[in-house]
């Protein structure tokens, strides 16, 4: 009886516990459905419908005469919303063979049969959105709003979003200083340019159907993008496309590492080239790193024009003083300076030291005026601007060195050794800048890259010259520079360079690279070899820097290496005619000639006016 009674009351307290809490569920639902009803379908509405941004078209980049750079092309996501409330289950039935035959032909990476079934089964289980493909052109979403069913529209199911895809016409032809943007990184002009590219995101409204699948609720957006500026930039494509085919050629000739050139406009500091090519493990150049304006190293032999400069400008010396240079070599401490060739004679005039770029005679005569107070030395050069970066708004610009006394590394062998090019660090434009001062007459203006940026055909910003320094050195310094630098050309280190049609100014350079602050052993040693100067030297309308890192068939000689491209940029910029008003008339008839040589040589270059340039293999 006991037990009857403890089993009855134990029945009772489940049953009352299950009362309750049914009870307390039924509670919920209603205080969910309506006490709290609107807050949750607020919430609900939060969670499946929501404003996404509509990325803007980005700006276009050009070139000096206007041929397109970058651009960007749009590709669609386009879907299909099989249940859509017009679209009737008859018409469905009719036409899902033909829809289905039509995306197949367009898109071969699905059969007929596949595509039929995507749908079906889409229309079956009331799946409201499915990807018919993605990264559809411009084109094939004309010809699918053609399709059965689809060219009803909306009404249709036909859904489609779309992005923007950054496109290079031409390829890698510039594609370093073109540059790019991913994430937060930003390189080039795109990345220095970024916000005027970009133009301003818009609003529509989206909803989600599916598990990160969101597809849009109305025809319109509710904020239209607006589109960024367009970019013309300074780089003439013609002239770019020779001179990375040029560059690419004295690699492959030399054997070389990696390379970059320069051509600059004087007056105004425009690049017109710039070409930057890396061997790859493959064996292949690409464009991977900006060598022009990302990474300084010794100079070498070129900052030599610096050097003389500030002898020549403080009034120490004069093109005509001599100075013993012996048998080529001198020492410093333990270091021993030795001239690349045996000298033409123990004496040599400052002139003639330049031009056979003799390292014994520049540092004597560094030594012999600043030894006393190198810090005078130093600071003459920094009113180069050979100090600091030279401001060209574009992301990664090297950071130059040129020592002080103070400095922690500075020894009794600084002095001379800075005096032919060693413990600085400047970059090819850097030095190009200085060059290209001195063509300028003792002006020196920053490198640029844009000339305006330009919205809906209007031109909202345009670049003028910025000057960096009106006068680095006197007139008669500047004078007795360009004798020294057309010097080196008609009778020196570049006499290859000496082209009867018209004068080029220069300097060769050749520099042993430190690696990991060791030169490496004799015989093994890594070299730089490199090319700066101007031309017409009368009139100089362009300056050009021509740098081979590393080459490795046995030539390593600035005026061998880089001599040979700069000759084949000289007669580019022949061919098209940019300099001829500064010829004298008595060389017309060779300047004719040289045209026409040229013209057949480059009849055997492909694309050379409309380049395509898909990879570097087949050059």
């Amino acid at each position: 009886m006991e037990n009857r009674k403890d089993i009855l009351w134990r029945t009772y307290l489940v049953y009352i516990f299950m009362c309750v809490f049914a009870l307390s569920i039924v509670y919920r639902i209603v205080q969910v459905q309506y006490i709290q009803g609107d807050a949750w379908r607020e919430k609900a509405k939060q969670l499946t419908i929501s404003y996404e941004n509509i990325e803007a078209s980005r700006g276009n980049i050009f070139d000096v005469n206007g041929n397109l750079l970058a651009t960007s092309l749009p590709y669609y996501e386009v879907g299909m919303d099989v249940n859509a409330p017009a679209l009737t289950k008859d018409t469905f039935n009719k036409y899902v063979n033909p829809l289905a035959e039509e995306l197949a032909a367009m898109f071969p990476d699905k059969s007929k049969k596949e595509f039929k079934k995507i749908l079906r089964k889409a229309r079956e289980t009331d799946d409201r959105y499915v990807v018919l493909h993605r990264n559809v052109s411009y084109r094939d979403l004309q010809k699918m709003k053609k399709f059965p069913i689809l060219k009803k529209g909306k009404r249709g199911g036909l859904v489609y979003l779309q992005t923007n895809r950054r496109e290079l016409p031409f390829k890698l032809l510039a594609a370093r200083t073109i540059g790019y943007t991913r994430n937060d990184l930003r390189v080039g002009i795109e990345g220095a340019y970024d916000t005027i590219l970009r133009g301003t995101s818009g609003k529509r409204l989206m909803q989600k159907v599916a598990a990160d699948v969101w597809r849009p609720i109305n025809d319109e957006n509710e904020i239209e993008p607006k589109d960024g500026n367009d970019i013309y930039t300074t780089i003439d494509v013609n002239i770019q496309d020779v001179a990375e085919n040029a560059l690419m050629k004295a690699l492959v000739k030399n054997d070389a590492a990696q390379g970059c050139v320069v051509l600059m406009e004087v007056k105004t500091g425009e690049i017109r080239a710039i070409a930057n090519l890396t061997r790859t493990d493959s064996g292949m150049y690409s464009e991977r790193l900006n060598y022009a304006m990302g990474y300084p190293t010794e100079p070498g032999s070129t900052f030599k024009l610096a050097s003389l400069l500030v002898a020549l400008d403080d009034d120490y010396v004069d093109l005509d003083d001599v100075f013993t240079v012996g048998n080529g070599e001198c020492m410093y401490y333990n270091k021993k300076v030795k001239d690349s060739h045996p000298p033409e004679a123990p004496e040599l005039t400052v002139q003639r030291i330049f031009e056979t770029s003799s390292n014994v005679g520049t540092t004597k005569i560094i030594t012999k005026y600043y030894s006393k107070d190198p810090q005078k030395f130093v600071d003459k050069l920094l009113t180069f601007n050979l100090g600091k970066q030279l401001g060209l708004g574009i992301p990664g610009e090297g950071i130059p060195l040129i020592k002080n006394v103070k400095d922690k590394h500075w020894s009794g062998l600084t002095l001379p050794q800075m005096a032919y090019g060693y413990e600085v660090l400047v970059t090819p434009l850097q030095t190009l800048t200085l060059y290209n001062a001195i063509a300028n007459n003792g002006k020196m203006v920053k490198p640029r890259f844009i000339k305006e940026v330009i919205s809906n055909g209007v031109a909202v910003k345009k670049y003028k010259p910025e000057i960096i320094n009106e006068q680095i050195v006197k007139p008669n310094t500047v004078q007795k520079a360009k004798r020294m630098l057309e010097g080196v050309v008609e009778r020196g280190s570049g006499k290859g360079l000496n082209i009867t049609a018209f004068k080029v100014a220069g300097k060769t350079g050749t520099a042993q690279i430190a690696v990991n602050g060791s030169y490496g052993a004799a015989g093994n040693h890594i070299y730089q070899a490199s090319f700066v100067g101007y031309f017409p030297a009368e009139k100089p309308l362009y300056s050009c820097i021509v740098v081979i890192n590393s080459p490795s068939n046995g030539t390593y000689y600035g005026a061998l290496v880089a001599g040979c491209l700069m000759f084949f940029l000289l007669l580019v910029v022949l061919h098209f005619a940019t300099c001829c008003f500064f010829l004298p008339p008595r060389r017309w008839v060779l300047l004719v000639f040289l045209l026409l040589v040229q013209m057949v040589l480059l009849c055997f270059r492909k694309n050379l006016f409309l380049p395509r340039l898909q990879n570097f293999h087949s050059l």
